[in-house]
C-alpha cells in the first residue's frame, strides 16, 4: 500500500466518522428534547473531526499526494472565429 492509498483512506473513514457523529447528534436531539449534552458532546466531537480532516487535506497537498481539479480542463480549447457556442 502506498502512502496516497491510506491516505485517501483515512479521509474517507474520517468522513464516514463524521457522517456517524452527526447522526448521533440528530439522534440525541430528538430523544433527549434538549436536555442532555450528549447532543452537544457530538456535535463539538464532529467539528473536531472536520477541522483535523480539512488540516489533513492541506497537509496531503502539500505532500503531493492529493492534486486538485476540476470540472473545467486547465487549458481550454480555443474557440475558432466565426462559430457559435452555445
Amino acid at each position: 500500500m502506498t502512502a496516497p492509498f491510506i491516505f485517501k483512506l483515512t479521509v474517507i473513514v474520517l468522513l464516514i466518522i463524521i457522517l456517524v457523529s452527526l447522526a448521533s447528534g440528530m439522534f440525541f436531539l430528538i430523544k433527549d428534547k434538549g436536555e442532555g449534552d450528549r447532543m452537544a458532546k457530538s456535535l463539538t466531537l464532529r467539528i473536531a473531526l472536520s477541522i483535523f480532516l480539512f488540516l489533513l487535506l492541506l497537509v496531503g497537498f502539500k505532500l503531493g499526494w492529493i492534486r486538485p481539479h476540476g470540472i473545467m480542463p486547465t487549458h481550454p480549447v480555443p474557440v475558432e472565429a466565426g462559430s457559435t457556442v452555445e
